[in-house]
């Protein structure tokens, strides 16, 4: 088995890993990962991230070039802004997560630094997320504004629609918005009941400890 071939596996069943829990529904959300030589894997438009074959994923060539496979999803200008703005990132995922959307619909969300620091888990995996505007879906405006975050953020919120996160490779990037969406839950579970949050100090460490990209 090639190493493209394990990559198209396992993009595929992370997916449907997501889809089966609950974290995408429907044949919403999509998924990147580059390949060995420099190309990239993408989930075709249309699919369910329950349903994906790993023979019809569109495949890119090194030059952005569509190669093969089926057409890619309308959000490929939001992936490539990630890639081409990170030069870290190995996959890119966007989900349609029903409680980090509930909570970008709140009103005193900060836009900066998105989720509540609850678990340290999210500060190690994510950093400070970025909330951006609401765009139609499709819409290349989504790609502008993460190319104007210049490569500072791994994650962002894209409001009443749903988080978007580069990882080093395609595993990390599912870990770490499954991180977001959990977090985002336990935000809005204890919304109203004055949980207690991790202080600056602690988050501090936290930063300091597992080297988190952070005072950006």
């Amino acid at each position: 088995m090639t190493a493209e071939t394990r990559l198209r596996e396992q993009i595929c069943l992370l997916a449907k890993s997501m889809f089966d829990r609950g974290l995408t529904g429907g044949s919403t959300g999509n998924i990147s990962a580059r390949t060995p030589d420099g190309g990239l894997l993408v989930s075709p438009t249309g699919t369910s991230f329950g349903r994906l074959d790993p023979a019809r994923l569109s495949r890119f060539d090194d030059s952005g070039t569509l190669v093969d496979g089926d057409p890619p999803t309308k959000e490929m200008p939001l992936h490539q802004a990630f890639y081409d703005t990170r030069s870290t990132a190995g996959a890119v995922v966007h989900l349609h997560s029903c409680h980090s959307v509930a909570l970008s619909m709140m009103p005193d969300v900060d836009v900066d630094n998105f989720l509540p620091p609850l678990t340290p888990y999210a500060i190690m995996k994510l950093g400070k997320v970025k909330l951006l505007p609401f765009f139609l879906p499709g819409d290349a405006g989504m790609g502008e504004a993460v190319r104007g975050l210049a490569g500072k953020r791994s994650a962002v919120m894209l409001a009443n629609h749903g988080p978007v996160v580069a990882g080093k490779d395609v595993e990390a990037a599912c870990n770490a918005i499954e991180e977001l969406e959990d977090t985002a839950r336990l935000a809005m579970m204890t919304r109203g009941m004055s949980p207690r949050s991790l202080s600056d100090s602690e988050v501090a460490n936290l930063v300091k400890t597992f080297n988190v990209e952070w005072d950006q």
